[in-house]
């Protein structure tokens, strides 16, 4: 592999489609069964629930810390959803819906209660800030909020600088079991919301209405389904524009992909949450899919999901990197049997190799690492499950999908082995950017008679069609002149025994350019044994000098995203404020 290119590639960009790309070299290591097109229907989303309620009514669509809610229930209540908001406000299509909940059956009926009316759900992540809330309402103009009670004082301030019609609150009691939910209102210190029945309402008192959902004609492949904002890493945050055809091509690639055919038989782990495409995809629509019973978890908890996996026989898990560390690295892990585990995926960050080959060997599950974006609904490769797996690779595009590996400035395709800008086509790719003319110019090409999106990955493809990811271009480090990719150093980081976590950045130097550093998180039974001196030592003896990060700083935990990706944005952006503080 070659990082720095130089010249020309030795092949031409037609000659890298017509041997690898357009032939999909990679198809031959897809699992047996999994085809290299799947058919997608030409359904509004919500045909999904419809059909796994038509023919599993009684199966458990949802359990709430025991609270089961079945298929039939949960098709009523998002009927009655959708009755209520065509009735009262008058939804339908080309209205914006805003849900600020955690996962939920709330969060889940919302969803499916807002596009039976033919509206475009937009979540917001519970975690925001009544700024970032704001943003989001004023930009995607929202008419009205589906928010939890809790969040209240947040809300309230996020409204002043936003407008919406209504507000629909709801409380995580209201869908605990009995003696849980009396409990949960001892406990919990709730805020008083005056519901005027003008401006606040409450989520279950709109649920007494008939369910009828009205009639709506959606066309798939024009209406949205979603309007999802990116993590605003580059600046702005971008709503990412997601039809019904995008979300319903990318349930049935994944359908594909793990066993299809067994629907009703799978129990999901529900931890990944639904405000961010990849659980709402992967765990959500496609468990609804597949009519699996989804353990829904609306916060991380370890121990509950241990507790969990053995009681319910949950068989597929999607997950980060994060989360996978933390279950085998967890003191207590060997208490729990955790046998059932057929296959798991790794997603929104790059999976660490130790960390995989540990949790393989701890539950005797397939653990496969894949890759996907907002902008593609998200998923487009995906290690094979049975098959031909490679650590450290992406694995493979997904039926249905193209990609390849780009010149990051021209309209070109690089040849296998040269580090270029990964770039995705397939139906899973989103509609584009929320009026956002000049990012959707940046984000696509037309080359060979398609539409490309590029990813702002960096990476490469080798001659068997696995692809790598190398590095967001933002992440790029220049030291010296060399680039230096933060994930291979990370790597080499993970492998050490002491490490739990680890985020490598470049600093600012005008002397070299940019200074290599590691932040990392020890074990507990390391932290005071290891040195900042012993890490660097231990990094020159597996990278080359110019990759050995110069300057480590231990940290009992690294920032994360609320889908528990490590951000390295977050720790560039506070070496630039003390190189700022040491310049005044």
């Amino acid at each position: 592999m070659s990082s720095e290119t130089g010249g020309k590639p030795s092949m031409s960009s037609e000659e890298v489609f017509k041997k690898y790309i357009e032939p999909r070299v990679w198809t031959r290591w897809y699992d047996e069964g999994v085809p290299s097109d799947v058919e997608i229907p030409e359904i509004p989303l919500f045909k999904v629930l419809d059909e796994s309620a038509e023919s599993f009514p009684d199966r458990p669509a949802l359990i709430f810390f025991g609270r089961k809610v079945t298929y039939r229930e949960f098709r009523e209540a998002a009927d009655r959803f959708a009755r209520a908001l065509s009735e009262k406000w008058g939804v339908g299509k080309g209205d914006v819906i805003a849900i600020h909940l955690p996962n939920s059956p709330q969060f889940a009926i919302a969803y499916y209660g807002i596009i039976k009316t033919g509206a475009t759900v937009t979540p917001i992540n519970p975690l925001y800030t009544s700024r970032e809330i704001a943003y989001q309402l004023n930009s995607s103009g929202a008419r009205l909020l589906i928010t939890l009670d809790l969040f209240k004082n947040t809300v309230d301030e996020a409204l002043k600088e936003a407008k919406v019609e209504a507000v629909i609150y709801t409380g995580i009691d209201d869908y605990l079991p009995g003696l849980l939910a009396v409990l949960y209102r001892l406990k919990e210190k709730k805020p008083k919301i005056s519901y005027d029945g003008r401006f606040t309402f409450r989520f279950k008192d709109l649920l007494s209405y008939e369910p009828k959902p009205p009639s709506v004609s959606i066309d798939p492949e024009e209406d949205l389904v979603a309007l999802m904002y990116t993590g605003g890493t580059t600046g702005v945050p971008k709503g990412a524009m997601l039809t019904h055809y995008n979300i319903v091509a990318n349930i049935y690639q994944i359908d594909a992909w793990i066993e299809a055919g067994r629907r009703g038989k799978d129990v999901l782990i529900g931890v990944l949450p639904w405000f961010h495409i990849y659980g709402q995809t992967t765990v959500l629509h496609n468990g609804i899919l597949r009519a699996a019973t989804i353990i829904v978890y609306p916060k991380f908890d370890l121990e509950k999901i241990m507790k969990d996996i053995p009681k319910y026989k949950a068989n597929l898990f999607h997950g980060v990197p994060t989360i996978y560390s933390l279950i085998i690295n967890h003191p207590k892990v060997h208490k729990y049997d955790l046998s059932s585990i057929e296959a798991c995926v790794s997603g929104a960050a790059p999976l660490p190799v130790a960390v995989a080959e540990k949790f393989e060997k701890l539950t005797g599950g397939k653990l496969r690492e894949g890759y996907g974006l907002t902008e593609t609904s998200p998923v487009t490769h995906v290690n094979p499950v049975k098959g031909k797996f490679k650590r450290g690779s992406i694995g493979v595009p997904i039926p249905n999908t193209l990609a390849a590996i780009a010149d990051p400035e021209e309209p070109r395709f690089l040849p296998p082995g040269e580090v270029g800008e990964l770039v995705i086509s397939g139906p899973q790719v989103m509609k584009g950017y929320h009026n956002m003319p000049e990012e959707n110019e940046k984000a696509f090409f037309e080359l060979y008679g398609r539409r490309w999106f590029r990813t702002g990955d960096m990476a490469y493809m080798d001659e068997e069609g696995y692809f790598f990811i190398v590095d967001r271009k933002k992440d790029l480090i220049k030291y010296k002149g060399f680039s230096v990719y933060p994930r291979e150093i990370e790597e080499v980081l993970y492998r050490h025994e002491c490490v739990a976590e680890a985020a490598v950045i470049g600093v600012p130097d005008p002397k070299v350019g940019e200074r290599v550093k590691a932040f990392i998180a020890l074990k507990p039974e390391c932290r005071g044994r290891v040195t900042e001196e012993d890490i660097i030592e231990y990094c020159k003896k597996n990278l080359a000098e110019y990759k050995v990060p110069r300057i480590v700083e231990f940290r009992d935990s690294l920032p994360k995203s609320g889908v528990g990706k490590i951000l390295r944005r977050v720790l560039r952006e506070e070496e630039l404020k003390k190189l700022e503080a040491q310049k005044a």
